[in-house]
Formats: C-alpha cells, structure tokens, sequence
C-alpha cells in the first residue's frame, strides 16, 4: 500500500514537472516571437527612414501635377492650401508642402482660425508664419482668419457655405487654380478639419468653381497613422492600385524640415507632439486623392 503511494506521488511529481517545463518552453516560444516581431518592425522603421534621409526612395508612378515627365516645364500651379488651424500645415502636409516648393509651385495658406481655444490665439498666429517661413512659403501667401463664426473647438461646428465662400474669394483673389485640403475624416476627426472639407467640397459642386482642381489628403487607419516611415511602402503600394489620375503618393524628400516647421510652434510643441510628429506617417508621406 505504502509502495503504491509512493509511485504515484512520484508519477504526479514527474507529471507536474512536465507541464512547467512544458509552459516555460511555450513561454520562451511566446517571447521569442515577440522579439523577432518588434525586431522586424524596427529593422524596417529605421530602414525605412533611412531610404527616405538619402534620397533612395522614389514612387514607381508618374508625378503628381507632371513635374517630371515633361523635364520640369509643365506649367506650374499657384496652390491654395486650405487647412483649419495653426500647426495643421506642419503636422500633417509637410510633405506635400516640400514636394510643391521644390517644384517651383506657388503655394498659399488659408488658415481658417487663429486656434484660440486655450486662450493663445494671437500667439499661434504668429507661430504659424515662422513656420510657413521654414517651409519656404511667402508670409505674404500666408492668410490666417479669427471670424466669430469659425472658433476652434471640437464642439464648435463651422458652417459649410461660409467656409465655401471665403476659400472662393482666396481662388479668385490668387487666381488659385489647385486646392489642397482634409478628407471627409480630417485626419485626427477634428470636427473642424472635416467642416473644411465639406466646404471645399460645397465650393467645388458650385458651377462657377467647376475649373478648379482638389485634392485631399487620405486619413488612414491607426496602424498606418502610427506607422512613420513605413507607411511609404503601403501608401505606394495602396497607390498603384488606383489611376495615376485618381490618387498620388507623396514622400517627405526633407522630414528633417517637419520637426524644425513644428519646432516654431513652440505653444503646442509639448511631448505628446513630438512623439505624433515622429511617428505620425503624414511626416514621411502624403496620399492625396483628387476630389470629385
């Protein structure tokens, strides 16, 4: 009887070291794949943006507006960038920006609030004419509004028509005959960028704006928002699937210049921003999609 209990004592001892060893092998399996996954994310992350810093990378699609395939004589376009507040320009279209003044393009600004919802409207005015200075736009080029009907605030709903009607007046103005703006998301889905898009859009189905030509920046889902450099390979390869007429990705050939153009607007540069500008895609790359 005592023999009995003693082999099965031992059968359970022998059983029970089994299944640790067992879960620690599964364990260390488990780990083991978690550092190769975080170890290939990053492998790509930094070669990713170092395809970008030394200018290796370039789209297999023709060239947004034909800068390239007619040697650098297509006709250059005077662009109205329409955005909502001070920093959206540096947060989210630097690429676009550095594409269009490398380019020759004439670029305006037209910021439809000063951004005073904490108070320091005057302040971020003034930032965001030193940073369209570091992204080589006029401050002359540079309009930015503080009208009653157009406050920033994520509850503060901007009227279409009137956004409408004053991006019309800067079309007619400049002679603009290209507008760059948000998607129908915004982005972030700021309530404010996407009321600039739908004013955009109510400008283009009026019939005396048919001529002019929009194109909006895609919002992506988080994985690809976060994803930094990487999202070059999938914006191009999301790209590629469309008509060259239809949809163009545009890689950031200067990121270094996103940091320094946010750099001067130095209320908002705070750490959460910095991360976001760091591992936000729209630093490394743009897709814009031309608006119906």
């Amino acid at each position: 009887m005592f023999s009995q209990e003693r082999e099965a004592f031992s059968l359970a001892r022998r059983t029970s070291s089994d299944l640790i060893r067992r879960r620690l092998c599964f364990s260390s399996a488990v780990q083991m794949a978690w550092l190769l996954i975080i170890s290939s994310v990053i492998v790509i992350w930094i070669a990713s943006l170092l395809k970008i810093l030394h200018g290796s990378y370039s789209p297999s699609k023709g060239a947004f507006l034909n800068d390239s395939n007619n040697g650098g004589g297509a006709k250059k376009k005077k662009v109205l960038l329409v955005v909502a507040h001070p920093d959206d320009e540096s947060m989210f279209f630097t690429p676009t920006i550095n594409y269009l003044t490398s380019r020759g393009h004439n670029i305006h600004i037209l910021c439809l609030s000063v951004g005073d919802a904490d108070g320091k409207g005057n302040t971020r005015k003034d930032e965001l004419y030193k940073a369209s200075a570091t992204l080589k736009v006029p401050h002359q080029q540079v309009k930015i509004l503080d009208h009653p009907d157009l406050q920033d605030g994520f509850g503060n709903m901007w009227n279409h028509n009137l956004v409408a009607k004053i991006v019309e007046e800067e079309v007619i103005s400049h002679g603009i005959n290209l507008i760059l703006t948000f998607d129908n998301y915004g982005v972030s889905g700021h309530c404010n960028h996407r009321d600039v898009h739908y004013g955009v859009r109510k400008l283009l189905n009026a019939s005396s704006q048919r001529n002019i030509e929009a194109w909006e920046l895609v919002s992506t889902n988080i994985f690809r928002k976060y994803s930094g450099p990487v999202d070059i390979w999938l914006s191009n390869i999301y790209s590629m699937q469309c008509s060259n007429e239809m949809l163009h990705c545009l890689v950031n050939e200067q990121p270094r210049k996103s940091f320094r153009a946010m750099a001067q607007h130095a209320s908002q540069w705070v750490w959460f921003r910095k991360l976001f500008v760091a591992f936000s895609s729209c630093t490394y790359v743009n897709m814009l999609r031309k608006m119906k």
